[in-house]
């Protein structure tokens, strides 16, 4: 199959668990602040930290490039919303400009550190002796 319908499925699944991310914080949680895009950030951060460590080249888990693709750039992609956060963070900043800076904030040091928390993870299951 060419890397493309690999890359669309995996944004396909990936916008799929963003939309249920997003479902599950309006029903059971309050929205004056964006927690569903933080949290998708932040975990896909850890999500692409974690399998472009653990699956590049020499690495544990060698992984064929259409699955790394699917991944990495369907899945991941599919599921972080780096648009979504610019336009509820331009909302914020226009109508509660502290929480607008808190959103940014929050969001790039909390998915800067997912992003290195999954890439010494898979880094340190590289180094375990292979069974």
């Amino acid at each position: 199959m060419k890397i493309w319908v690999w890359v669309a499925l995996g944004s396909a699944l990936g916008g799929g668990a963003r939309f249920m991310a997003g479902h599950l914080f309006q029903r059971y949680g309050v929205m004056v602040f964006p927690w569903d895009t933080l949290f998708v950030n932040v975990t896909g951060s850890f999500l692409i930290g974690f399998i472009a460590t653990l699956s590049d080249t020499g690495s544990r888990m060698m992984l064929p490039t259409h699955l790394r693709q699917f991944l990495m750039t369907g899945f991941c992609g599919g599921y972080t919303t780096f648009s979504i956060l610019s336009l509820q963070s331009l909302a914020l900043l226009e109508t509660r400009p502290w929480l607008g800076v808190l959103n940014l904030t929050l969001t790039v040091i909390t998915c800067l550190l997912a992003v290195w928390g999954g890439h010494v993870l898979a880094g340190r299951l590289n180094q375990l002796k292979r069974s």
